[in-house]
Formats: structure tokens, C-alpha cells, sequence
């Protein structure tokens, strides 16, 4: 479970510098621990994802030229709330409740407490073998031909959640709202597209990059997020103060988080989810078919 959360934090912290670049991106806005009253210590992040030149032409026209969705998310891992919001579609919202369990995907009613809406859709997400869009696919990060030095892990082959330790489950149970009459079923199916594939790729690349992040502690690592996510901001064009981490756990009456997590959500990012959707090819391997720069430099 460590293992996970470690290569977790480092792949968010990795993919959203390399999904930067000037004016467009991950800004930081907060990282800090946190202390709600029913789930103990965590960690709240609060991020700004510009999405303005993500977005197709007729949408520019009628959208601010400061477009961004906002990511809350209160880790208190191995239980997670995530939330996106958008700034200029108050009736749009993402939110995603993660649990962690040390197996293959074969708790069926993890969420049977939680989940209110009967009106659920499970899928199984395979980091190996679920095709991806192709514009992602990078074959060092193909969990199917990538072998790590440090562990030994992989090549992934077909059945290998059978057979392959150690494992764990990442589950989330995903919330999509656009309370829009003659648009909501259509962007919500979409949104929802959009969530799994994030998932997918940033899942890929966790495991992909574990000779980068295996040997690091949880202070090592929290430390690669605190430069990386700086090195972030200045990409993007947001400077210092604009982040604001810290190691000092604050009483919990001095922050202005909920009292308790919210009912119900990508750890990731949510880089594409308002494009219009379009038909891409996938691929599902290489033949068939999807470093981080020094922050001091």
C-alpha cells in the first residue's frame, strides 16, 4: 500500500509538469495536511487545470480567456474524496471517492454504503491490455513491454491481475453532473469516457516509471512534489507565492475545508474533459497498434 501511494504521488506530480507548458497546465494553488474530524490526518490539494487551448474553436469564442477547472481532493489514503468544478459552469461538477484494497479488483460491495445513485455502471480498468487513445501511447510506458530493473516487474501479459504480486485495487466510484436541459446525458456519458481513460494512462505510467520512484520514502517523495510542483507553476507562468505547501499540521478549526468529507469522485488530472469528443484510433499495443526535466535547471 505504501508502494502505491509513493509511485501515486509521483506519477501526478511527474505527468502534470510534463502536461505544462506556458499560460496552459497545473497550477498548485495549495498542498497541506489536513485534519477532518470523522477520517483522522490527510493531505488537501487544491489545483487549477487552464484548459482554454484545449478547447475547439466555436467554445473559445464563448469562454473566458481564464478557463480552468478546479481540484480539490482530501487524501486520507487509503480513503480519498476528489472534486472538479468549473469556473464558468457553476452547474458542472466531477466527483470521485477512491478506496484502496490489497487485491485484485474482487471486493463487488465496496462502495454498497456509499452509493446512492442505483444507477451504477462498473468497469474494470486494465492497465495491460484496455486500449488507449493513440495520441497518448508511448510503448516505455506500455505496462505490456515494459520490464522494471529495480523489481523485476512486468512484461504484464494477458491474465496477470491472476497471477502477479503484489497487487491492489484502486476502486473509485465516479460522479458526473451538468445540470444543462438537452445537453446533460450526452456530456455526462463523455465526461465519464474522458475520467477512465485519465485513469487508465496515469495508472500506466505509475508502474511504467517505478525504477524512478521505488526507492524513495515518503518525505523523499513529498519533496520531488514540492520542487516538481514549483518547477510546475513557473512553466505555466504562476510564480512563487502562488503555492503554498507546508509540513505543520494546522488544528483543523483554522481551515476552511468541510467539517466532514463530502458525500461522494481523475488522481489525477482532468487534462481534456470538456473537448468535443471525437473518433480517435486506439491502440492496444505497439506492433498492433500508446523524464521529468531537472527542476533546478
Amino acid at each position: 500500500a505504501l508502494q502505491y501511494r509513493i509511485g501515486q504521488l509521483y506519477m501526478i506530480s511527474k505527468h502534470s509538469h510534463e502536461q505544462s507548458d506556458r499560460g496552459e497546465g497545473v497550477e498548485v494553488v495549495q498542498n497541506e495536511p489536513f485534519e477532518d474530524p470523522n477520517h483522522g490526518n490527510g493531505q488537501l490539494t487544491e489545483k487549477r487545470v487552464y484548459l482554454n487551448s484545449k478547447l475547439p474553436s466555436w467554445a473559445r469564442a464563448v469562454v473566458p480567456k481564464i478557463f480552468y477547472v478546479t481540484e480539490k481532493a482530501w487524501n486520507y489514503y487509503p480513503y480519498t474524496i476528489t472534486e472538479y468544478t468549473c469556473s464558468f459552469l457553476p452547474k458542472f461538477s466531477i466527483h470521485i471517492e477512491t478506496k484502496y484494497e490489497d487485491n485484485k479488483g474482487s471486493n463487488d460491495s465496496i462502495f454498497d454504503k456509499e452509493a446512492k445513485d442505483l444507477e451504477r455502471e462498473v468497469c474494470f480498468i486494465d492497465i495491460a491490455s484496455d486500449e488507449i487513445p493513440e495520441r497518448y501511447y508511448k510503448e516505455s510506458e506500455d505496462p505490456k513491454y515494459f520490464k522494471s530493473q529495480k523489481t523485476g516487474r512486468g512484461q504484464l501479459k494477458e491474465g496477470w491481475r491472476e497471477t502477479h504480486q503484489p497487487i491492489m485495487c484502486s476502486y473509485k466510484l465516479v460522479t458526473v453532473k451538468f445540470e444543462v436541459w438537452g445537453l446533460q446525458t450526452r456530456v455526462e456519458q463523455f465526461v465519464h469516457k474522458v475520467v477512465r481513460d485519465i485513469l487508465l494512462i496515469g495508472h500506466r505510467q505509475a508502474f511504467a516509471w517505478v525504477d524512478e520512484w521505488y526507492d524513495m520514502t515518503m518525505d523523499e517523495v513529498r519533496e520531488f512534489e514540492r520542487a516538481t510542483q514549483e518547477a510546475t507553476n513557473k512553466k505555466i507562468g504562476i510564480f512563487p507565492p502562488a503555492i503554498s505547501i507546508s509540513n505543520i499540521s494546522m488544528p483543523s478549526s483554522t481551515r476552511s475545508a468541510p467539517s466532514s468529507a463530502p458525500s461522494t469522485p481523475l488522481s489525477t488530472d482532468a487534462p481534456e474533459f470538456l473537448t468535443v469528443p471525437k473518433d480517435r484510433p486506439r491502440k492496444k499495443s505497439a506492433p498492433e497498434t500508446l523524464t521529468l526535466p531537472d527542476p533546478s535547471k
